[in-house]
């Protein structure tokens, strides 16, 4: 089991940059991909982005495509979420993810951070 907690949301304006860090519990991180999404107010939680497990191969939803990078640090047993040129519509609380499951574009977690929230101002 890996435990997750994510940090480093906030208030940003349009245009504007924020970096997500997820940090993981135990001693296993490297054996699982990561993965986050987001749950805007009044919608379903959706896919961002997916990382294997050496950080060789990502996934990205084409809403972030091009603007938003995933990364993993194995030795800090963390995964970060670059999100640069935010527009008010990555406005939402986002979720780190993990899971031993092979990277793909309907990849999905196994375990869950308590999210953070990411407002994009207009």
């Amino acid at each position: 089991q890996v435990q997750l907690v994510e940090s480093g949301g906030g208030l940003v304006q349009a245009g504007g940059s924020l970096r997500l860090s997820c940090a993981a519990s135990g001693r296993t991180f490297s054996t699982y991909r990561m993965g986050w999404f987001r749950q805007a107010s009044g919608k379903e939680r959706e896919f961002v982005a997916v990382i294997s497990l050496g950080g060789g191969s990502t996934y990205y939803a084409n809403s972030v495509k091009g603007r938003f990078t995933i990364s993993r640090d194995n030795a800090k047993n963390t995964v970060y979420l670059q999100m640069n040129s935010l527009k008010p519509e990555d406005t939402a609380v986002y979720y780190c993810a993990a899971a031993r499951t092979p990277v793909s574009s309907s990849w999905s977690g196994d375990y869950w951070g308590q999210g953070t929230q990411v407002t994009v101002s207009s």
